[in-house]
């Protein structure tokens, strides 16, 4: 005998088609141009998880699903305005989609991204990307890549070197993890805050991510540390130039002829390095998508 459905499931149907069509309604006049309102209090009017559970009338997952949208979009337009970096409302958005979706690992690993890059990369707040990165440690705690990453953050971005190096070691305790944590966080312990383990840090992550973005960042990152070293041997050359002509390069042009070489270095991007005729510095090019270069002792070389 067929089921058929019974007037209130046929109620739900009817206002998920009713919603479905009224969001493709708003996003084709928004697609014309119109700007919406935003609320100078924020943009979230829900923020308990148990609230949205029931809402979402059992749709958790899409319910998630939305929301993760949302804080991505929030994100990447609140990083491109220098008047709204703020991100006040990222950690709350990212917790409400892991409060629907607790197994929700893109919003995780990506969210303590978000928050932990500092300025005007990201939120600055390293502390909430590790509170959230331990909700998913609890709410699946086989998941040995959000101990990785709970390492990672201690490790570029709060400067604890030996709690980078104690979170490699419960991440590689987990059954299942890579056998390349064990060895990582000994080196973390010994190593921690210089260039050769940043860039070993980094090269693992890449190489072991399974998300295409984390992935990029991390080439990014290695790249960065390529360009800090080419610029340590370009800003010698400028002192030696200076020491000998008592006065700086006027250009880089100068400085290649000088060097005897054949072409201006470039960075790993492509774009030529540029020095200040004044003080002799040489730096990234203007238009270099590898700035801001990092700073600290994650970016040091070894002692």
């Amino acid at each position: 005998m067929t089921a058929t459905a019974g007037p209130s499931s046929r109620w739900s149907y009817v206002i998920i088609a009713a919603l479905i069509a009224a969001s493709v309604m708003i996003q084709n006049i928004r697609d014309r141009g119109w700007e919406p309102y935003s609320p100078p209090g924020g943009l979230m009017w829900i923020r308990s998880g148990e609230l949205a559970k029931r809402l979402s009338l059992g749709f958790d997952n899409l319910a998630a699903d939305i929301y993760w949208i949302r804080a991505v979009v929030y994100f990447g337009g609140h990083r491109l305005d220098d008047q709204r970096q703020n991100f006040d409302q990222l950690f709350p958005l990212l917790d409400l989609v892991t409060s629907l979706d607790p197994h929700f690992r893109m919003a995780y690993r990506f969210g303590s991204i978000f928050l932990a890059e500092p300025l005007p990369g990201g939120a600055g707040r390293p502390d909430l990307g590790i509170q959230l990165l331990e909700k998913g440690v609890t709410a699946d705690p086989r998941r040995w890549e959000y101990l990785e990453d709970i390492g990672f953050i201690h490790y570029f971005w709060t400067g604890n070197y030996a709690g980078a190096a104690e979170w490699f070691k419960r991440a590689a305790a987990v059954p299942g993890s890579p056998e390349w944590l064990g060895p990582l966080a000994a080196t973390t312990l010994a190593e921690g805050g210089n260039r050769e383990s940043s860039r070993m840090l980094w090269t693992q992550l890449r190489d072991s991510t399974e998300y295409e973005w984390v992935r990029n960042s991390a080439e990014h990152r290695l790249r960065q540390l390529d360009a800090i070293e080419t610029l340590e041997g370009l800003n010698a050359a400028s002192r030696r130039f200076t020491e000998r002509h008592r006065r700086p390069p006027q250009d880089m042009r100068e400085l290649a002829a000088d060097q005897r070489w054949r072409t201006i270095p470039v960075d790993p991007t492509g774009v030529e390095f540029t020095l200040d005729f004044q003080s002799g510095e040489v730096r990234l090019g203007d238009t270099s998508r590898l700035y801001p270069l990092p700073v600290g002792p994650a970016t040091a070389p070894r002692p």
